[in-house]
């Protein structure tokens, strides 16, 4: 049996959570689609799942591929055009926190409801996402973002494997100079994976984090 809904489904596995927010807030900003999610995959790729009609999500996937290349990363790619109705429950679940490692083992839209109604504060609308492999790493690299610029500490993430993410928000001056100085202080701890900032990042990635 088919979706009578008619959208179709795209999925985009990448590396790192880090650069999967990335990617993802690029894909919908390129195309008329909804983010659904994005999915641990049990290493350190990560799927998200995007929803539109065929055009528009092919060309969210297009966009996704590319911000992947420019981030030194590959993106792989499908659409599912009218997914089959007993595909669902294999796509909308409910979350649970993996026990081996304690992160997420989805990021969904329905985990921070009661954070969502106040929108982020107009003056603060950069994200910065840093990524490491090694909590030390991170932990020194958020105490350091923390005293280096005027941001707050949005929330960390874990995908297993010791890849641990750390989002803070502020201004985009502040955000970036918070991960510059984060960055550097990651040398000699652990090991770097990406760090990046979201200038206007997109609501449908917004409602994936804590706010």
């Amino acid at each position: 049996m088919m979706n009578a809904s008619g959208l179709a489904l795209g999925l985009v596995e990448v590396p790192f959570l880090s650069l999967t927010a990335l990617v993802a807030d690029h894909a919908t900003k390129s195309a008329d689609v909804r983010l659904l999610g994005i999915e641990s995959t049990g290493t350190q790729n990560l799927l998200m799942r995007l929803e539109g009609n065929v055009g528009a999500v092919t060309a969210a996937l297009a966009a996704a591929e590319t911000r992947a290349i420019e981030l030194g990363a590959t993106a792989l790619t499908c659409v599912l055009p009218r997914p089959a109705t007993g595909l669902a429950p294999i796509i909308h679940f409910a979350n649970s926190v993996n026990p081996l490692y304690g992160g997420r083992d989805q990021f969904l839209p329905t985990d921070h409801l009661q954070a969502l109604t106040p929108a982020m504060n107009p003056n603060e609308n950069a994200l910065g996402i840093l990524e490491t492999q090694g909590l030390a790493a991170l932990l020194e690299a958020t105490d350091t973002m923390l005293k280096a610029a005027n941001v707050s500490l949005v929330g960390k993430e874990k995908i297993g494997a010791a890849y641990v993410t750390v989002i803070v928000r502020g201004d985009v001056a502040a955000v970036r100079a918070a991960i510059d100085a984060g960055a550097k202080a990651v040398d000699g701890l652990g090991k770097l994976i990406a760090a990046h900032v979201i200038a206007r990042p997109h609501e449908d990635l917004l409602a994936l984090l804590p706010r």
